[in-house]
């Protein structure tokens, strides 16, 4: 018995005895489970590989760890090139363009590959997380269980949600921030239908955390200090500071990647970025991997074992340059971060934000309490509500920002600072920025889901989807006669393109323009079509227009019919009612 047919005996037995909701529902737990499997791996593998090197210990004892990146990139340049032969895409776009434009396909090399290259990256101390790539491979397994089961689109796309949260889950043991954050960034409607499966997932990844690695957290932390309304000010500030950083990271982040795309060997792409940051790593070792030491020990009042050893030890005791040490890091972190992944890298950006939001949240602390102003506020409070400020302004996620810190801590005393400095991050940085770092290409690509019901349809919508093609073509030198006899007697169109030899359009023709004169006899052999043809108001660009810019056209020119292009050529026809059938179709699936 073949695995099809066992496949295929089991979906007969579902649709019989199983309905579709409950089905999503053991789905999400499933998928919850293998997320959280999914995301202790690639811990344990990172783990392991930064085990060994510390086992070997050659390279720390010369003082020479900061060529370890170099090495990391290398080896999964060659992985990549030897083994894949085929680049890898970022995690979090590629899951969002699959969401909008490829029924939430995601290949199964998606599955393995972050499992691999993520590891070796961040490892071998490349200054990007390890989360980015979880959900990945988890968001990759989620896809290839949906379409074995010949689920519809819009539960691989809930699944994939799913798959999200559950990865976030398990890493960080903070369920409602996962949901969150599948809601905020994949943009999935919170109803019912969605909640549920989202929270089943949440609960069964980190259930399945807690039995592989324990209680352990990430961030063991208890809040001491509680909040007093004279510190509102400086949450203000703090807000301020980390909607301007936010800023900073997304414009450096673009700045960076546009100057290796100009580089087009990808050696020189991987020495250039290795040497560069080796270098940043000999003066600011914190920059080394992920960085989650570096935020405990912050946590912990103990910057000196944040800072490691760098050489300016010797200056530590004066705290102005423990204060430029730690800029230095909210600065070079964003730099080493997006150095890391052009230079060919995988990894993801949330810690990284989550660090440079701590050593930002540390320094507005230590500046405000050594003024000599008589003010005191806690370093600990302000560098955890520092890394939601980064997070809020980062990602376009206030909410996760706000409960992810909450569940980090245990409690919610810290809830006030946390909307005061989010709110002002956020609106700081949108204002500034309109889209992410995930989202801004496929934005102006028109291909991004957002909670705009109206834009989403218009983004599942293809054109493929709307375009007709059953158009009697003429030619600019027929006759009227040879137009009548060709074309309008045998179509049911009142439309015509006319078509040079070259088939590119010259022009349309309508019924009515011809309607005068078809029945002369006498014009039949002495007029041309081109003389009744005229230009259309707009061209659809097959290649460049996206549904919200075909929409755009037909209101601007009032037309019922408009010309696709395609690499210069004559495709076919959108027609206004066509176009809203098939808009009123994805509504109703979009909302069912």
């Amino acid at each position: 018995m073949t695995i099809q047919s066992v496949l295929k005996r089991f979906l007969i037995w579902r649709y019989k005895h199983i309905s579709q909701k409950n089905f999503v529902f053991l789905l999400s737990i499933l998928i919850g489970l293998l997320a959280g499997l999914v995301s202790v791996t690639i811990k344990n593998i990172t783990f392991g590989i930064q085990w060994f090197l510390e086992k070997i210990n050659v390279l720390t004892q010369h003082h020479l760890y900061f060529i370890l990146p170099l090495i990391g990139l290398w080896i999964v340049y060659l992985i990549i090139k030897y083994i894949f032969k085929k680049p890898i895409e970022h995690s979090l776009p590629t899951i969002l363009f699959s969401l909008s434009k490829k029924n939430g396909i995601l290949k199964r090399s998606q599955i393995y590959k972050p499992l691999i290259l993520a590891p070796l990256t961040v490892g071998f101390g490349g200054s990007v997380g390890l989360l980015g790539p979880a959900i990945a491979s988890a968001s990759a397994v989620s896809s290839n269980i949906g379409q074995l089961f010949h689920l519809d689109r819009k539960t691989k796309s809930l699944l994939i949600g799913c798959a999200a949260a559950g990865a976030i889950a398990s890493i960080f043991k903070s369920p409602i921030a996962a949901i969150i954050f599948a809601i905020e960034v994949f943009s999935l409607d919170l109803t019912f239908a969605s909640l549920l499966p989202l929270l089943l997932a949440s609960v069964s990844s980190v259930l399945t955390s807690y039995f592989f690695v324990g209680d352990e957290l990430l961030f063991n932390f208890e809040i001491t200090d509680k909040f007093t309304i004279n510190n509102t000010l400086f949450f203000i500030v703090l807000g301020i500071g980390t909607g301007i950083a936010s800023i900073y990271f997304s414009k450096i982040y673009f700045s960076i990647y546009e100057f290796f795309n100009r580089v087009k060997s990808k050696k020189k792409k991987l020495i250039i970025g290795g040497l560069a940051i080796g270098m940043m790593l000999y003066f600011i070792p914190p920059l080394y991997g992920e960085g989650f030491g570096f935020i405990n020990n912050l946590l912990d009042g103990n910057h000196l074992a944040a800072l490691g050893q760098t050489p300016f030890d010797e200056h530590l005791e004066n705290i102005w340059i423990v204060i430029a040490l730690l800029v230095g890091i909210t600065i070079f972190k964003a730099i080493a971060m997006t150095t890391t992944l052009a230079a060919g890298g995988v990894g993801g950006i949330i810690i990284p934000t989550m660090v440079m939001g701590s050593a930002l949240g540390n320094v507005v602390a230590k500046v405000i309490n050594n003024l000599g102003l008589n003010f005191q506020v806690s370093e600990a409070n302000f560098t955890l509500v520092g890394m939601a400020g980064l997070i809020a302004g980062v990602l376009h996620a206030p909410l996760t920002a706000i409960f992810l810190i909450a569940e980090i801590t245990g409690g919610y005393e810290l809830f006030v600072p946390l909307m005061i400095t989010v709110s002002m991050s956020f609106i700081i940085t949108k204002n500034a920025i309109e889209h992410t770092i995930y989202n801004k290409e496929l934005a102006e690509k028109g291909n991004l889901l957002t909670h705009n019901k109206d834009q989403s349809v218009l983004t599942l919508m293809t054109i493929d989807s709307v375009v007709e093609k059953d158009f009697i073509k003429l030619n600019p030198d027929m006759t009227l006669g040879e137009m009548l006899h060709k074309g309008v007697a045998k179509s049911s169109r009142n439309l015509f393109p006319v078509i040079d030899d070259d088939e590119r359009l010259v022009g349309i023709i309508l019924l009515d323009n011809i309607r005068e004169v078809m029945f002369d006899q006498s014009l039949y052999n002495s007029t041309m079509v081109q003389t009744f043809m005229f230009s259309p108001p707009a061209h659809i660009i097959y290649e460049k227009d996206s549904m919200q810019v075909v929409m755009r056209k037909f209101q601007d020119s009032s037309a019922w019919n408009l010309p696709v292009i395609k690499n210069g050529f004559y495709y076919g026809f959108i027609s206004k009612s066509k176009l809203l059938t098939v808009y009123r179709r994805e509504l109703i699936n979009f909302t069912s």
